[in-house]
């Protein structure tokens, strides 16, 4: 499984994320996802964020300081042609991307670009427990492949939300809400065949309980 995380920099902090969680907590936490997610899972991790140097070297830093190699990275501005003509990720996971409304064309026209660009495998993933309805029967969470997954600790405006929501809708994208400010960006060209899905899923979990 390939995976893009965009904006690195907010996932990597090093200071305190909670006043319930000390540092050495927080850093032991991300080290075992980061492990668990390169060597454990073999998922291809790429990091990608616009071009600046103090960017690049936090990043190096805390993979070091992590006892893990450095993570492929590809600069990138939000609308800019993108430097990979042919990416192709499961997943692209972002955050804290919602803070300069005057960026959301440029946003949507990249994560309609990326979505695009992929090359069908594997067709869904899971998430961690939630409360959607679009869940399996082990009550994870279902994603389409290629899916866009984004979640931001700021907050922002109603108004602004609305903004970016009506913009991938018209845009040809479907929004859906999987947990406290998290969301999955998907084609809604794709929504029929992952209905499609759901209904063979059911199927062969009837079958199994006979």
């Amino acid at each position: 499984m390939d995976i893009a995380i965009f904006s690195p920099s907010s996932l990597f902090f090093e200071e305190q994320d909670d006043v319930h969680t000390s540092v050495e907590e927080t850093q032991r936490i991300r080290k075992a996802l980061m492990v668990s997610s390169t060597q454990i899972m073999q998922i291809d991790i790429t990091t990608s964020d616009y071009d600046d140097q103090e960017i690049l070297e936090n990043i190096a830093h805390n993979c070091s300081a992590n006892d893990l190699p450095v993570i492929p990275h590809i600069k990138h501005t939000w609308g800019d042609k993108f430097p990979n003509s042919d990416p192709d990720w499961d997943l692209i996971i972002a955050s804290d991307i919602l803070l300069y409304v005057k960026q959301y064309p440029n946003l949507i026209q990249t994560i309609t670009f990326l979505l695009k660009s992929y090359k069908p495998r594997e067709r869904r993933t899971t998430v961690s427990q939630t409360g959607s309805d679009d869940t399996n029967v082990a009550g994870d969470v279902v994603l389409p492949w290629p899916a866009f997954l984004m979640s931001w600790r700021r907050r922002i405006g109603k108004e602004d939300e609305s903004i970016f929501f009506n913009g991938c809708e018209k845009a040809g994208l479907e929004v859906n809400h999987i947990g406290s400010r998290v969301y999955c960006i998907s084609l809604i060209e794709n929504e029929e065949s992952n209905e499609c899905l759901k209904k063979e899923d059911s199927v062969q979990v009837s079958s199994g309980r006979k």
